[in-house]
């Protein structure tokens, strides 16, 4: 069967560089470090004492007080991208079929500060089961998706993904796909997620999985740097909508980009750790590019999952290299985790939007942050290192892996009649 085509309509965002998508675009093109010290609890037992958090951020701000008793961060952080992201496609909600408006959501861990509040507070009491009624409603990774459709009144689809680190980014192909395959016409989909608390930095300290440079936190997530020491912890939301072809044309809508291909892997190898020859990254890669069709040589520009982690920031660079060849180095390869920090659940989302607004405004955002080669990796690649670059942008890809070898690629084109 013929495929249809699917474009992306609308773009919001709630990140560390800022909590409009202006303002985080403005962040990535200029360089600029969301990494900050945690104010929000005592961090001096900890290992760790900074992370990429909102600046600013008030919920009362976008909701009453009835509606914050029953939002955990992370669906707040959702409702207020997607609500972005809604404004921003022009959609008049009353002419649209809601029955053919869905939304797929991911999130890799949900509602963790309801959790630990919830948890808590029970660990102090005399053992009575004294339990908010919003507790399950609030932590469950699926609520957030639920919460949109409830507040739009969308019929369609309606489910979240949970891949850890890909989370969102199988939202993305998952929405593209049912568009593609005629289920429906409208997705809001994206990612969200909250995990800067004890919790979250205490489990990630645990594995030494984050960075412990508390001493110079602005710099800390390195990218493909010799003395990176883990990734810093972030927060935050982003949200696309996809809308079918003829279905935003109809209406004149702008359109951003296309969404061509997505290719899904797993390493089948570690726990936690990617497979040491980037086979996984190579086979999401290599199925994304097939899927849109593509021949590697029409690559301009990859967004990496580049966590600044010992391992991944080897293995990912070495797919690459695997699947591109010689033209591995003529594209502009980045690591916007190098700014924004790592998302978990939410990172596809907001990554998936850089690459986009790369094809859309033809610049590549930099990887800062990188002070010494680290001879493990192959240092002639182009990593788009301290400074954006001005290039024509034609297709893209976007990179994002998790936990358990889950691995999700995709292929962003600019839109063209």
């Amino acid at each position: 069967m013929e495929l249809r085509r699917v474009v992306i309509t609308g773009l919001g965002s709630l990140t560390p560089l800022g909590n409009t998508l202006q303002e985080y675009w403005e962040g990535l093109v200029n360089g600029v470090s969301g990494a900050e010290l945690i104010t929000r609890f005592d961090t001096s037992k900890f290992k760790t004492r900074f992370a990429c958090t909102l600046k600013g951020y008030d919920p009362l701000n976008y909701f009453d007080r009835k509606d914050v008793r029953k939002f955990d961060a992370c669906t707040q952080y959702g409702l207020i991208s997607a609500d972005q992201a809604i404004r921003d496609s022009g959609l008049d909600l009353e002419k649209i079929d809601t029955t053919r408006t869905g939304v797929i959501w991911g999130s890799g861990i949900g509602g963790l500060d309801t959790f630990l509040e919830e948890i808590m507070a029970f660990g102090r009491g005399d053992g009575t089961p004294r339990f908010s009624p919003f507790f399950i409603p609030k932590m469950i990774a699926d609520i957030t998706a639920g919460h949109i459709s409830i507040k739009y009144g969308f019929r369609g689809p309606n489910f979240t993904t949970v891949s850890a680190c890909a989370s969102a980014a199988n939202a993305l192909v998952d929405a593209m796909n049912y568009i593609r395959l005629g289920k429906a016409d409208i997705f809001v989909t994206g990612g969200s997620e909250a995990a800067v608390n004890e919790a979250g930095v205490g489990g990630f300290n645990s594995m030494h999985a984050i960075s412990t440079r508390n001493e110079d936190f602005k710099t800390a997530s390195r990218p493909f740097d010799k003395d990176r020491d883990g990734f810093v912890l972030g927060e935050g939301s982003g949200a696309l909508v996809f809308e079918e072809l003829q279905h935003a044309l109809r209406r004149g809508a702008r359109i951003y980009a296309e969404i061509i291909g997505g290719g899904l892997s797993g390493d089948a190898y570690h726990m936690t750790s990617p497979h040491p020859e980037g086979l996984g990254a190579y086979l999401s890669m290599k199925t994304a590019l097939d899927d849109a069709g593509l021949n590697p040589e029409e690559i301009d520009h990859i967004n990496t999952h580049g966590t600044s982690t010992p391992l991944n920031d080897i293995t990912e660079p070495r797919g690459i290299v695997r699947l591109f060849g010689e033209h591995a180095y003529k594209i502009s390869i980045n690591s916007t985790k190098s700014m924004t920090g790592h998302l978990l659940g939410a990172a596809g989302a907001i990554e998936a939007i850089a690459a986009i607004l790369a094809i859309y405004n033809n610049i590549v955002p930099p990887t800062i942050n990188h002070f010494t080669d680290d001879p493990e990796i192959d240092n002639k690649l182009d990593f788009t290192y301290h400074t954006a670059v001005k290039r024509m942008v034609r297709t893209a890809l976007s990179n994002t892996f998790g936990f358990g070898g889950h691995n999700v690629s995709i292929v962003f084109r600019k839109y063209q009649d």
